[in-house]
């Protein structure tokens, strides 16, 4: 049995359900996959500011997973949210995000890709994480829905037709041949895009959790973040003489596990 946790990085459950449902039916067999939301904070992370906030809850929840039993944990954020961090503080639990697996498989399926977003807001980060990754050169464009991340599952039938637009003119004007869809809260619009614009459209649900099935295969050979560089583990003997036991409440995380 492989099991993964799902963590969107928001404090709401409106879109778990949903996200659940989606996941155990792209699942294998014998994958169990458990989605969570966090306990507090904001209700989106459109803003930098906002990230900051959560980042910390999101990283002791990877931690947590990992003492947990977890093979693999994916953060439901096209910002790859915190995933440098969390790779950090997973010893061998692999972590998958939505920009990074979406973006890669893209390039394997045609030579350009779009990314659909809701807002202007978001490109300039995005663009980053699309660079970072190397994919650059594949990119033809960003387009934008016009629509928040809260706007697109409670307003369906304007986000198709928004998304369907700005996919349309990715693919006719930009001349993508791959379009990602930008937001994991675009969830169930993929396939009737995908029949009608002619060329893959990638969910940026089910592609980062499929990622991480295959992230938990490929650890069970020991390819997993290595702890040689960059991934680098911090020590729990220093974070232990910190004396946060009495008083940071997540400091539990830390009291499983070897020293890094």
């Amino acid at each position: 049995m492989t099991d993964i946790l799902w963590i969107d990085p928001v404090a709401h459950a409106d879109f778990s359900g949903d996200i659940q449902d989606i996941l155990q039916s792209a699942g294998r067999p014998n994958t169990n996959v458990d989605v969570t939301a966090l306990d507090r904070g904001p209700h989106h992370v459109e803003y930098h500011y906002y990230e900051s906030l959560v980042t910390p809850d999101v990283l002791h929840k990877v931690k947590r997973a990992e003492n947990e039993g977890y093979d693999a944990t994916v953060i439901g954020c096209f910002y790859d949210l915190a995933l440098e961090e969390a790779r950090e503080v997973s010893d061998t639990m692999p972590i998958a995000a939505p920009a990074e697996a979406t973006t890669h498989l893209a390039t394997t399926l045609g030579d350009s890709f779009s990314v659909v977003v809701g807002r202007q807001k978001w490109v300039p980060q995005m663009r980053g994480r699309v660079r970072k990754y190397g994919f650059g050169d594949h990119l033809a464009s960003f387009r934008t829905a016009d629509l928040g991340v809260l706007d697109f599952q409670s307003e369906p039938e304007t986000t198709e037709r928004r998304l369907r637009e700005a996919a349309t003119a990715a693919v006719e004007e930009d001349n993508a041949e791959v379009v990602i869809l930008g937001c994991t809260a675009e969830y169930g619009f993929y396939e009737d895009l995908q029949s009608d614009l002619g060329v893959p459209v990638l969910d940026a649900v089910t592609a980062p959790f499929k990622f991480a099935e295959l992230l938990a295969d490929l650890a069970t050979f020991g390819w997993t973040q290595s702890k040689a560089g960059g991934y680098e583990s911090p020590p729990l003997s220093e974070i232990s003489n910190w004396g946060i036991e009495d008083d940071y409440e997540n400091a539990d995380v830390w009291t499983q596990g070897d020293d890094a």
